[in-house]
């Protein structure tokens, strides 16, 4: 048991969950499903991403969606950026933070953003030049910083490295993601201790999928290894085109009710949250990956069934077999 630690919860599924569906989500929808979130006790909402409309036209209002949110003190509310003219946009809609992007993956790196880690690093560091200017935050997200679909493995000394080549540079945090799931435990541990060790002064965040079930599992591992910031998508949306027909980012409502459930402090309301979650299914036009959302919370009773003079279905499968 935890006590009452207090664990940030950062909220991604109006960017990394609504940037992969197919039916766009309508602006005014957008806006009152982040106000309702905004009210639900996160640290951070990612609200959306200043890319292209070309290149992901399910974000193409981010201009609109900024203006019309409703800003809740305590809560940074953080955008993605891919170069200086999405941070030029970004920066004029009054953002907390800026979110950067790359993977330490080069297979991944150049088949997900067409360009080398390197080019990526010399993009993002001008970025950074940019942003340093103003008083809004900088994070950087590592992708396949867990392992990566087309190499395998990543070594953890590369990992580090490329947060050492940004810290220099000045980020206020640095994000370490497990994009396409392929994360376990002791490998999550490790390489927490090792960041938390070597980078004690960066925010650090963890941001898993939960591609093979074990989203939940690498955040005790990340919990135990004193990682207190975790991002978490509604409904489990999110994925990942790499992992073709995989579940999506680790689902908020399910990570939010086990820390409570061991006796962390989230700040989050979880009832206001489901509330929530809900309304994604008319939103997205699909279900939800969320467990949580179908099954209910532990403590979610019910009433006794009525049984029938035949008995219930259970009793009498086992009266046949008897």
């Amino acid at each position: 048991m935890s006590g009452s630690k207090r664990i940030y919860i950062q909220e991604v599924a109006t960017r990394d969950g609504f940037q992969n569906e197919a039916q766009f989500v309508d602006t005014d929808a957008k806006i009152a499903l982040i106000d309702r979130l905004s009210a639900c006790g996160y640290a951070k909402i990612e609200v959306t991403s200043f890319t292209s409309p070309k290149a992901i036209p399910a974000l193409r209002d981010a201009e609109a969606v900024m203006h019309g949110i409703a800003r809740h003190d305590g809560v940074v509310y953080t955008v993605l950026v891919p170069n200086i003219n999405g941070a030029e946009r970004a920066l004029s809609c009054g953002v907390n933070e800026v979110n950067l992007v790359m993977s330490v993956s080069e297979s991944h790196n150049r088949t997900n953003l067409r360009m080398s880690r390197e080019q990526s690093f010399a993009q993002l560091r001008d970025v950074i030049s940019v942003v340093k200017q103003t008083n809004v935050a900088i994070n950087v997200s590592l992708s396949t910083a867990m392992g990566c679909p087309m190499e395998g493995d990543i070594a953890q000394a590369e990992v580090l490295d490329w947060m050492q080549r940004f810290a220099d540079l000045g980020v206020h945090g640095v994000t370490l993601c497990d994009t396409t799931g392929m994360a376990f435990p002791s490998q999550v541990g490790a390489l927490c201790a090792a960041a938390t060790k070597r980078f004690s002064t960066l925010e650090l965040t963890l941001h898993f999928h939960n591609t093979r079930g074990m989203a939940l599992a690498n955040t005790l591992a990340a919990l135990d290894a004193g990682i207190d910031r975790f991002d978490a998508s509604l409904g489990g949306l999110g994925g990942c085109p790499y992992a073709p027909g995989a579940t999506g980012n680790v689902c908020t409502e399910e990570l939010v009710h086990m820390l409570e459930l061991d006796g962390y402090d989230t700040r989050v309301d979880l009832t206001a949250l489901l509330s929530a979650s809900a309304l994604l299914p008319s939103l997205i036009g699909h279900d939800v990956p969320s467990q949580l959302l179908k099954a209910g919370q532990r403590l979610d009773l019910h009433a006794i069934p009525c049984a029938s003079s035949d008995g219930l279905p259970e009793q009498r499968a086992f009266a046949e077999k008897a």
